[in-house]
């Protein structure tokens, strides 16, 4: 296809995919708000070390079959079936195995992760591994045919689960049981509603020849993905080794909202991206093409939430969190702040170096990223939470400095490529902070920082419509997500506007 093609279905199945995250992520920090008034830090502090077990576990279930059904071109539909038969039935032996070892030696594992006595929460949280197989394999195909928008609907029964389940049974005193149950009959009827509606059904198929096949690729995303396990979840483990359950809880809690947030963005394009950079692995111009316009994109966004964010982390903490959890503000800040950078220049290259079946960059970024960040953590939590907080927050642009690389040598994209194409966003998003931070000296006040927010906004795209090319990618992109009789009369205001700020 031509690049116009891929960038006409990037958009379209970025339009379901952002709508399904938008609906999510909407739901979750008002979930958040409510659970942070009636569940204690500390309780937090014990869901983080479940998720802990669980999301390690969960990788050795998908073993990388997901992006393999994805990213690999088959001849016809029954052979692209025949090989998720045998994703599906290994997918669920390996989930099984898991939960059985875990069931095994829970009380180990608790004490390992620094909650000694709760084996028996560990293992019932885990048995979502087994529902998680049911979908994983239903998910990737419809990733792959582009079809977001029976993912939306999916999601969108997912997303009520908390008000329905999690909250009534946290006002009944569950405390962290409350979250842990919500999430596996959230995986229940993810399960149930993508195995009705799929159009592959699992069926007693099986080839051990299949299996060496996907495994020759799999197996690169299974080790990139428990490398990069290792990366996001090491400061969890230190923290809660070395400091209690109520900075744990306090960093984790701090730190998922800031991924709730900026995962509206980045968990919305990713699938989107690898699939269309999937189709394109053989053209590498093209491929090249995609991924910046990508990226141009996604820097509109993402720039200025960080910005934004780590200018009025105080008034997130209080409108999100409440009062108990002042220490949050800080930690906010600057994760938001660096993830914005680090989302923006390393966080899809991994994407670009799958679709181009070689996963094996992927690991050489997240093992030289490792080798820095776990001396880097160590060291900096013997001074305390704060010196920990920062260090890991700031050690993440050495990941961004690698990636770089990488995408320099063996992708052939300069740095400076990468550099100019956002720099229209990177300089709106700083003139941006710069005046959000002149207008924050005026008043403290709750109401005046809403609307200095405001006025921040109107700023940030009246300077991203001074850059030609930004307003045309801007204009184009908004359009696929407006109804047709709107999408002339927007486009012709636009247009207006810009022309009058350029006189």
């Amino acid at each position: 296809m031509k690049e116009e093609n891929f960038k006409s279905k990037f958009a379209n199945a970025a339009k379901w995919s952002t709508s399904t995250q938008i609906v999510a992520r909407l739901v979750a920090p008002v979930t958040n708000m409510i659970l942070a008034r009636i569940i204690s830090p500390e309780a937090f502090g014990v869901v983080a070390t479940v998720s802990m077990v669980t999301s390690f576990s969960d990788m050795f279930t998908d073993a990388g079959f997901q992006k393999y059904l994805i990213q690999h071109e088959f001849k016809d539909e029954d052979e692209k079936f025949r090989y998720a038969n045998v994703a599906f039935w290994t997918n669920f032996c390996i989930s099984v195995f898991l939960w059985l070892i875990i069931l095994i030696f829970k009380e180990k594992i608790a004490v390992l992760v620094g909650n000694p006595g709760l084996g028996n929460v560990i293992v019932i949280a885990c048995i979502q591994l087994i529902l998680t197989s049911f979908s994983s394999i239903q998910m990737s195909l419809y990733i792959r045919d582009f079809d977001f928008k029976t993912l939306f609907l999916v999601r969108t029964v997912s997303v009520c689960v908390p008000f329905v389940v999690t909250i009534p049974l946290a006002l009944f005193g569950l405390s962290y049981w409350s979250i842990i149950i919500g999430d596996l009959v959230k995986q229940l009827s993810n399960a149930v509603i993508l195995t009705v509606k799929s159009k592959w059904k699992p069926s007693f198929y099986y080839r051990v020849k299949t299996l060496k096949e996907m495994l020759s690729f799999s197996v690169w995303l299974l080790i990139d993905a428990i490398v990069n396990w290792f990366n996001n979840w090491v400061d969890i483990f230190i923290i809660g080794s070395v400091l209690n359950e109520y900075f744990l809880g306090i960093y984790k809690t701090s730190t998922t909202m800031v991924n709730a947030l900026l995962d509206i963005i980045t968990t919305s394009i990713a699938p989107v991206l690898y699939t269309t950079l999937s189709r394109l692995q053989k053209n590498d111009d093209e491929l090249n093409k995609m991924y910046l316009y990508a990226q141009r994109l996604i820097s509109v966004l993402v720039f200025p939430i960080g910005i934004g964010v780590f200018l009025y982390s105080d008034l997130a903490t209080k409108i999100f969190l409440g009062n108990k959890w002042g220490d949050s503000s800080g930690v906010i800040g600057v994760y938001a702040l660096t993830s914005s950078i680090l989302i923006v220049f390393g966080y899809f290259c991994s994407e670009v170096y799958r679709a181009k079946g070689s996963p094996k960059l992927s690991i050489l970024a997240q093992t030289l990223h490792m080798v820095v960040l776990v001396p880097a953590c160590i060291i900096s939590s013997r001074y305390g939470f704060w010196p920990l907080v920062y260090t890991r927050a700031w050690i993440r642009m050495e990941l961004v400095f690698v990636h770089l690389i990488i995408m320099r040598f063996f992708v052939k994209m300069s740095v400076a490529s990468v550099l100019k194409n956002v720099m229209p966003s990177a300089v709106s998003a700083i003139s941006m902070g710069i005046f959000g931070y002149l207008l924050k000296q005026i008043n403290n006040s709750i109401k005046w920082s809403i609307m200095s927010i405001l006025i921040c906004s109107i700023f940030y795209f009246g300077i991203l419509c001074l850059f030609p090319n930004m307003r045309k990618d801007i204009v184009n992109f908004v359009n696929r997500f407006m109804p047709v009789k709107y999408k002339n009369k927007v486009k012709t205001m636009v247009k207006e506007r810009c022309v009058k700020n350029n006189m």
